[in-house]
């Protein structure tokens, strides 16, 4: 009788399925997760290009208005499908060169992760002009947190950084 119950197979599929499907889904999970954080990070690095854009054609500056929300405006336009908008930082500096972009002090962010020095100075006409951008990205998968966070807080810190010359824009009279 004993011999018969160890040879019985019936139910071996529903516990060999019952030891994989646990680590399967964190897997699938942490496979869309990956994909979530890539495709927040092309986002952003698009979203960037495009409102640098606005500064370096000197549409932002020519309209007048409020122009650090006319560039939050922008950046947001195409990044608010998967970017609170909210959660978005940047700083726009006028540097001097292009070596003195180079050579800038690497973004400083506070104990609460906020970017530091968040200014707005988008330059005039064939200026040199740095913008930075960051956006901390949560983790949310569990087993995902430890290896992908660069922050300490389990977030993934994202930066886009674009060094430009203002093109010679004389519009107006």
């Amino acid at each position: 009788m004993l011999l018969r119950y160890v040879k019985d197979e019936h139910g071996a599929t529903a516990v060999e399925f019952s030891l994989v499907v646990t680590p399967f889904i964190f897997m699938v999970i942490g496979i869309i997760e990956m994909a979530l954080m890539f495709t927040s990070q092309s986002l952003l690095e698009a979203s960037s290009s495009m409102a640098a854009r606005q500064i370096r054609t000197g549409e932002i500056q020519i309209a007048g208005g409020n122009e650090e929300q006319a560039f939050r405006d922008q950046l947001c336009a195409m990044s608010d499908i998967l970017i609170p908008c909210p959660e978005i930082q940047f700083q726009v500096i006028n540097v001097d060169s292009f070596q003195e972009a180079e050579d800038f002090p690497p973004p400083t962010f506070d104990e609460d992760g906020n970017l530091e020095n968040q200014t707005f100075d988008p330059g005039e006409s064939e200026d040199i002009v740095m913008i930075r951008v960051a956006y901390r990205y949560p983790i949310t998968t569990p087993m995902m947190a430890p290896f992908l966070n660069n922050d300490g807080a389990g977030n993934r810190l994202m930066l886009s950084t674009i060094v430009m010359q203002n093109e010679p824009y004389q519009w107006g009279g």
